[in-house]
């Protein structure tokens, strides 16, 4: 980020006389803990990197400042289901997307040969090729349903249509629990049930080693995905190829998001302005995002960017897949819009606990939603929000 902020200062910065300095911050959980105990200080920075999902915690805190009148024409810049999660549903603007994490389908293309697969473009077809898979090769499975990541199955409801959290007038409305969310939770729990699929967590020894040997051979994932390929799978390189999510019906074209981060204004800030300002042009100015995409190995947010500077050519894991970045910069443009609600982290929680439980004994994964939902509910009521039945 240093480098970024100092295009800024050099540039811009100089001409509108708005000196930007930088201090590492935390991130995750201990970000919205650390601004929101400053700010209950009145000493919150006057600009901060958060997550998505960690917006509705913010400012439901009033750590956050709606920044609208401040950012110009910056809402053109982005598809609207990426603008919509800093928006909240509202008028306002309460952050300026970064980066962003379109979900996509990643595959062993030589084994799909191998074993006479087809890519899956809808989600009957995803089951059918597990099973197929398992009858020509029963010790090789498709993927892994993975308890250990909550981003991944909201960001699959997501595709499905679901909002797990909405406003009605003034009181929260949880949505778990809804018929996307079920219908999602049915489908890989049937699928783990039935032993078509692994129950096995990502990001473990093993888990590596299965894709690295072929014993996994696809992986429902996001633009992302090549960095963790490549140290996960190292000898698969060049094997992989990657194509958009499958759908739930024909016709379709949704996808949902796994990861990605806005840079949102306090108000605690005495420069908001110049903030705001600053945040857009971070997020938006082709040479900015460049230099954060080298620095930082993002991917913008911003549709101009996505297909320019590091983004002309393949990650060097998809050398094979020369449009690589096109195809994915198509499949950002169709992220379906997501609702995040100021207890995230409490949904989360119960999800490894309940789904992890669900995938170790391949039971019903529909239980498992139901837990999230009352776990949410009494969350929001015990500290204090109203919620709509």
């Amino acid at each position: 980020m240093d480098k970024v902020v100092d295009l800024w200062n050099e540039g811009p910065g100089k001409k509108e006389q708005i000196k930007v300095t930088v201090k590492k911050q935390a991130s995750g959980d201990t970000l919205v803990t650390k601004i929101l105990t400053a700010h209950k200080a009145g000493k919150a920075p006057d600009l901060v990197q958060a997550e998505y999902q960690a917006l509705p915690t913010l400012v439901s805190n009033d750590a956050l400042a709606d920044v609208s009148k401040d950012v110009g024409d910056a809402k053109s810049k982005f598809a609207d289901g990426v603008w919509q999660q800093t928006t909240l549903g509202t008028d306002a603007v309460y952050a300026v997307p970064q980066d962003i994490g379109p979900m996509m389908f990643y595959y062993r293309e030589d084994l799909f040969k191998e074993y006479g697969l087809t890519v899956p473009t809808t989600w009957d077809e995803f089951a059918d090729t597990a099973r197929k898979l398992k009858k020509e090769s029963p010790q090789t499975d498709l993927t892994t349903f993975s308890a250990n990541d909550s981003g991944l199955f909201a960001g699959l409801a997501q595709q499905a249509g679901a909002q797990w959290w909405t406003m009605s007038g003034t009181r929260w409305k949880v949505g778990i629990s809804d018929d996307a969310t079920k219908k999602v939770a049915e489908f890989w729990g049937g699928l783990v049930k039935e032993g078509a699929i692994d129950n096995q967590p990502m990001y473990t020894p093993a888990w590596n080693k299965a894709l690295n040997t072929g014993k996994q051979i696809a992986w429902v994932s996001a633009v992302w995905a090549p960095g963790t390929l490549s140290t996960a799978a190292p000898d698969t390189k060049g094997k992989w190829a990657m194509a958009p999510l499958p759908q739930w019906s024909d016709g379709e074209n949704r996808t949902g998001s796994w990861g990605g981060s806005s840079t949102g204004v306090t108000t605690d800030s005495r420069n908001k302005e110049a903030a705001a300002k600053f945040a857009a042009w971070l997020n938006t100015d082709g040479e900015a995002l460049n230099a954060l995409a080298k620095e930082s190995g993002i991917y913008p947010a911003s549709t101009s960017a996505q297909l320019s500077g590091a983004f002309t050519t393949p990650p060097e894991y998809f050398s094979n897949q020369p449009d690589f970045y096109e195809k994915a910069a198509g499949i950002a443009q169709t992220t379906a819009p997501s609702a995040w609600g100021p207890n995230v982290n409490v949904a989360y929680t119960t999800f490894r606990d309940a789904f992890g439980a669900a995938a170790k004994n391949r039971s019903d994964f529909v239980a498992a939603v139901d837990s999230m939902q009352q776990d949410t509910v009494a969350d929001l009521k015990k500290q204090g929000f109203e919620v709509a039945p």
